[in-house]
Order: C-alpha cells, then structure tokens, then sequence
C-alpha cells in the first residue's frame, strides 16, 4: 500500500507541474490576444499553438505511461464542506475558488461531462461508425479539393492585390525633368540666347557662299526668306549669287530686295 501511495503521490506531482506549465502558456496566449492583438502576427499564434500541443502531448505521456496508475479507479471524496470563505482554497485555486461549498463541489468534482454533452458525443460517435471506409475516403478528398480550391483563391486575390498596389505606386514621370519644363516655360531658365541661322543681318563663317559677299559691303542687309536655310542663296544688288559645292541645284526664283546703306557700295 506505501509503494502504491507513493507511486500515485509522484504520478500527481508530475501531472500538477505539467498542468501548471500548460496553465502557464494559456495565461501568456490569452494575454497576447487580448492586449497585443494590433501588432500580432501569425507565425507568433503558430509558435503558441505549437508551445500549447507539445505540452498535451508531454501531458498525454504522463498519462499513459505505463508505471502511471489508473487514476479512473481512484475516488474523491470531499471530507468537509463550507460555506465560508477558505482561505487556502483561494490560494490553491488562484483566487477562483473562494469556498468549497454544496453548489461548487458537484462542478469541480466532476468525472463526466454534462448530460447534453454527453449525449451529443454519443451522437457523434454513432454518426462516425455509420460511414464507411470508402465513404469517408471520398468525403476527405472532397474536403481536400474544397481547401485547394480556397487556398488558391486567396492566393490569387493576394497576387492581384499585390500587383495592383505595384501599378498604382509605380511612378509615371521624371520630377526632375518637369520641374525643368516648367522653369523653361514660366520663366525661360535653361534656354539658350544665341539666335538660330539666318534669322539675323550676320552671316556665320561657316556658311556656305559666305565668302561670295564683297568686303566692304557692311552696309548691305540681307532678309531672311520663308525657305529652308538650305536653300537660301546671299543677293547682290538683285542679282543672285549661286553657292558654291551645290553642284545640279537650281537657283532660287525668289528674290530678295536689298536696302542700300547712306554710302554706294561702289563708290570710290
């Protein structure tokens, strides 16, 4: 009987710290949720449920292992009840339990579960014997295929949403270069000032014919014509003067007045 009793006494106390660690990491979980719900995460509730199924699993070894008695065939029995408040109870019990009293004793003592519980895991437990292997097989394939197909919808609504946040934060232009735009526009900055060919009285060295123009005629002006600069040919006193290395051209029938100085540009 003394090694029986001391068998249950350590049997209990290996359940009692592996009921208090569970405890433990349920408090934590609870607390997670209830107070740190805005930044949780899901691989932190995954951490949490592993934590919690180890601790069942370790419970359920316990429970099972073979120098563990059966602690079905042990009875209890409680030897005093009260409606006062016990103290030792609220410490055993974490302040839940503040008297053992008739009303409470019959909930915390219990071995079943209640009636109607009971008599729906009956139902259950029917229910599941009904079925036969193939029928389940069948059911749990088309759960399987159920999963899969809402698996990859949610995989789908993800990518859509992840590309169409991509398309609207996807920047279209270059600020740099419309702000420069917009300088040039509204106040001119970053455009050039020197005057493009032909739209002033100079004539630019590198011009073709540019040296056909008689020294000295610094007083002669030259209009600039409507056509292309290409085909633009320096007059001399209405006569026009064809440009050099422009072999086949025919000569512009367009001519241009020319506005003679105070001084004859052949007067001696």
């Amino acid at each position: 009987m003394q090694r029986e009793e001391k068998q249950l006494e350590l049997t209990l106390e290996a359940l009692i710290s592996q009921v208090a660690d569970l405890k433990n990491s349920l408090v934590s979980f609870i607390y997670k949720l209830e107070n740190e719900y805005d930044r949780l995460t899901w691989p932190s509730v995954l951490d949490s449920f592993a934590l919690l199924s180890g601790q069942l699993n370790t419970l359920n070894k316990v429970l099972k292992h073979e120098k563990t008695p059966l602690l079905r065939n042990q009875v209890i029995i409680p030897l005093v009840l009260s409606p006062d408040r016990d103290e030792e109870i609220m410490r055993q019990t974490e302040g839940r339990v503040p008297v053992f009293s008739h009303e409470v004793v019959p909930d915390h003592l219990r071995t079943k579960p209640d009636p109607e519980v009971e008599e729906q895991e009956k139902q259950l437990i029917t229910d599941a014997a009904r079925i036969s292997p193939d029928g389940a097989q069948k059911q749990i394939q088309s759960l399987n295929k159920m999963c899969s197909n809402l698996l990859e919808k949610i995989s789908k609504e993800e990518r859509e949403s992840e590309s169409g946040g991509l398309r609207q934060n996807k920047q279209t232009f270059n600020p740099t270069d419309t702000n420069a735009l917009v300088a040039a526009v509204a106040f001119g900055k970053g455009l050039s000032n020197r005057r493009p060919p032909g739209s002033g009285g100079s004539v630019q060295s590198g011009q073709p014919g540019a040296g056909a123009i008689i020294a000295g005629a610094s007083g002669m002006q030259q209009v600039p014509m409507s056509s292309a600069p290409a085909q633009q040919q320096p007059m001399l006193a209405g006569v026009q003067i064809a440009q050099a290395g422009q072999p086949g051209k025919m000569p512009s029938g367009i001519k241009t007045n020319i506005k003679s100085a105070s001084m004859h540009p052949y007067q001696r």
